[in-house]
């Protein structure tokens, strides 16, 4: 076992470790975090974000993974004030390319049987996402732990069943995930879309109550000033004039391919100058770990080249944090172009830059975008995306009238602090 300040396995778990405000008449509530791998997707920014909102409110908090790497996570996860206690990464993540789920469900039983009888950690309450299978373990508890799951999605639904094979290795798994999500004591969800999918997906919990809870945005990030006047300097061709950003991760779901179609329809409606001018940034989280991120990467750099945008994309792989703060000031849009999207957060970040965001419309962009006001909500068709970016080419003002209409969208709706009192209201709630 590993921890991100590099403690040893023998020392883990005696006290957790948090700061935060402390009440002479209230006990701090003690947070574990389950969440089986710790990278830079928008699953593991919202973990990150709750962390870091619940310490802020005095609790004491860590996160337990099955992965977890410090040259690949988001910063605040190297503050040692946020120990980060990693497990099980030897067990394997598939077999011969296969059972990726099987294999997320064993490494996360370890997990929880670690923590539960041989970390020696008192704690209050349990905060996991993703895999509810760890649900049963956390019951063997001696003393009986309250457990918060967040639902992102109904796992079930995240892959495809196109064989008889496959629908009968999945059979099992999503029965269990059915019956360990009802199991938790309480169930939360990203947005009104996840929780009518929740609902008309996992028919036997239609009586459990779900509650909605927004991903924040911890703006601190994104409020730091440019070390430089700008940050992407050689990064982009002279004469750029009207960036466009695509920004999610390398996976076919994502639907990125999107982008670069509605480059080249974009580009055959322009004329020349103006063509000349627009250029498209691909950035994502990729993990060399993970096989459809080298492979999905090198099929949108061919078909980058097979419809004549050599010269008009960059693509960059998992951009730092003060990169992706750059890209998005910079932007004239972001292109969002995953369909039914659970909540998307990659929007919210936009908006809080200014950034009109042109997103497919369905999923969280329903919830998370104004369309018409910060951006714009399209088909998910290369002449609709296409449509929306020209109108930002010609009307400069529209750019900066929607960008400043996302800010305060993001600062009423998405505040951190909004997430964090309401995040804290049900952690108290389970704790006492």
């Amino acid at each position: 076992m590993s921890t991100s300040n590099g403690q040893k396995e023998k020392g883990i778990g005696t006290s957790l470790i948090g700061s935060g405000r402390s009440q002479e008449n209230q006990r701090m509530v003690r947070v574990v975090f389950l969440h089986p791998d710790l990278g830079i997707g928008g699953a593991e920014r919202l973990v990150v974000d709750a962390a870091v909102a619940l310490k802020s409110q005095g609790c004491s908090v860590q996160i337990w993974t099955a992965h977890y790497d410090p040259a690949h996570c988001f910063s605040e996860t190297l503050d040692p004030e946020l120990p980060v206690v990693c497990v099980g990464d030897w067990l394997p993540t598939s077999l011969c390319g296969y059972l990726h789920a099987l294999c997320a469900y064993l490494r996360m039983i370890y997990v929880a049987l670690y923590l539960v009888f041989f970390s020696g950690l008192e704690y209050d309450v349990v905060f996991c996402d993703q895999v509810s299978v760890c649900i049963p373990v956390l019951r063997l508890s001696r003393h009986r732990k309250k457990v918060l799951f967040y639902c992102h999605f109904p796992d079930q639904l995240l892959t495809q069943r196109k064989t008889t094979l496959k629908k009968m290795y999945r059979a099992p798994i999503d029965w269990m995930e059915e019956w360990t999500t009802g199991m938790a004591d309480m169930i939360l969800v990203n947005s009104q879309f996840t929780a009518g999918v929740f609902r008309d997906t996992f028919r036997s919990l239609s009586g459990v109550q779900t509650d909605v809870l927004y991903p924040s945005l911890n703006t601190s990030t994104f409020d730091r000033p440019s070390a430089q006047d700008s940050g992407l300097g050689g990064l982009l061709p002279e004469g750029t004039s009207c960036m466009f950003l695509s920004l999610n991760r390398y996976e076919r779901k994502k639907n990125l391919g999107l982008a670069l179609e509605a480059l080249s329809a974009l580009r055959s409606s322009l004329n020349k100058e103006q063509s000349a001018g627009v250029h498209l940034v691909v950035a994502g989280g990729y993990d060399e770990r993970v096989t459809e991120n080298v492979q999905h990467y090198n099929e949108l750099k061919d078909l980058a080249e097979q419809i004549h945008l050599e010269g008009c994309v960059t693509f960059l792989r998992s951009p730092s944090d003060s990169l992706k703060v750059e890209l998005l000031r910079a932007s004239a849009a972001v292109l969002y172009t995953p369909s039914r999207e659970h909540f998307g957060i990659v929007p919210v970040e936009a908006m809080y830059c200014c950034c009109p965001v042109i997103a497919v419309n369905s999923g969280g962009p329903l919830e998370s975008v104004a369309d018409g006001v910060t951006g714009f909500l399209c088909e998910p068709t290369a002449e609709a995306f296409s449509g929306a970016m020209e109108r930002l080419v010609k009307e400069p003002h529209l750019r900066k009238d929607m960008g400043q209409a996302g800010r305060t969208r993001v600062q009423d709706k998405f505040s951190l602090e909004a997430f964090s009192d309401q995040l804290y209201g049900y952690i108290l709630k389970l704790s006492q």
